[in-house]
């Protein structure tokens, strides 16, 4: 898995930096790539009311719970979805099996990165979804999604998937643990892709990934027993089922939550309806140069936060660097 430790070995430089910061008593240095602004104040200052155990605001750490969407938020998000990236890839290999997919919808359009077909309705691509693990055990689906994201790159740009995570928020995942919080990433992607890779390129382990999926089921033979996809229902982890997912996953209102769509709406109006002090954080994608500018599909969630006075980080003036190959180099030990 060659990017993934080139990945790590950048994440646990930035790590060792920021653990070092902290310890010196002055915690606010670790989210470094952070211009010195509102959204950075804002989070500074949440997390200081919370865990300040003689003020009004102060948290148990057992209730600390931060989630995160992850598509667009922790990491990129253009051309399209990552995972759809890698459900038209591994259609691909699939193909000497399933010839009239060139022909059939949608999975025609998956294989062509005709993405406007594709998601003309979101019913019509979990058919692809299905697909592109039928048959599969958990076990086999896991080896199939890590080989693919420490061997694929980007179609537009010369790095791997994992290297386009965002270096202020793994910053931001890292001072909020140091803080007593739990992550939990609460994404529409699917879960079976989600958990091989988070632990390491996140820190967050496969229990606090809540994503979509499909049923399983546990099929044996043989003194052998293995867990298989099943094709309906599908859970749709979007929008207004994400504030249930979490309820049913975690058990608990988290006091933070961060995204960046309008799928991530009803997330951040729950988090925020919640009693006490609590943070809602809107990343709004406005690097053209670094990364990508635009506004589609957040319409309402950036009207309502700005209305809310939610944080909105705007990611041209918040953020000094926007990915992790962006950092200088450390420093050679003399």
């Amino acid at each position: 898995m060659p990017y993934l430790s080139r990945a790590l070995a950048l994440l646990a430089t930035s790590l060792l930096i920021l653990s070092t910061e902290f310890a010196s008593g002055q915690p606010q240095a670790m989210l470094h790539s952070w211009n010195d602004r509102p959204a950075k104040q804002a989070i500074i200052d949440f997390v200081g009311a919370v865990c300040d155990t003689k003020g009004p605001d102060y948290v148990l750490p057992a209730e600390r719970i931060a989630v995160f969407d992850n598509d667009g938020t922790l990491w990129s998000e253009k051309p399209i979805y990552f995972q759809f990236l890698f459900l038209r890839d591994r259609l691909q290999t699939q193909l000497n099996k399933h010839p009239q997919w060139r022909q059939t919808q949608p999975f025609q359009a998956a294989l062509e990165s005709d993405w406007k077909t594709f998601f003309s309705s979101e019913h019509t691509w979990f058919p692809v979804l299905h697909a592109a693990y039928a048959e599969t055990s958990t076990e086999e689906i896991s080896r199939i999604v890590k080989q693919w994201i420490a061997t694929t790159k980007h179609p537009h740009l010369p790095r791997y998937y994992t290297e386009l995570t965002f270096q202020p928020m793994l910053e931001l995942l890292t001072y909020l643990q140091a803080h007593g919080f739990k992550n939990y990433i609460v994404s529409g992607g699917d879960i079976e892709f989600m958990r091989p890779w988070m632990a390491e390129v996140y820190g967050i382990p496969p229990e606090r990934i809540v994503g979509s999926f499909f049923p399983t089921q546990l099929e044996s033979s043989g003194g052998t027993a293995k867990l298989k996809r099943h094709f309906k229902p599908y859970f749709f982890n979007n929008g207004p089922n994400k504030p249930v997912a979490i309820e049913r996953h975690i058990g608990r209102r988290p006091l933070a939550a961060f995204g960046n769509s309008d799928g991530d709406l009803q997330m951040l109006e729950w988090v925020a309806a919640g009693p006490g002090k609590r943070l809602c954080l809107f990343v709004h994608h406005t690097d053209e140069e670094r990364e990508w500018a635009y506004d589609e599909g957040l319409s309402d969630g950036l009207k309502k936060a700005r209305h809310k006075g939610w944080v909105v980080a705007d990611m041209k003036r918040d953020w000094k660097v926007v990915f992790p190959f962006e950092l200088p180099p450390p420093a050679k030990a003399r």
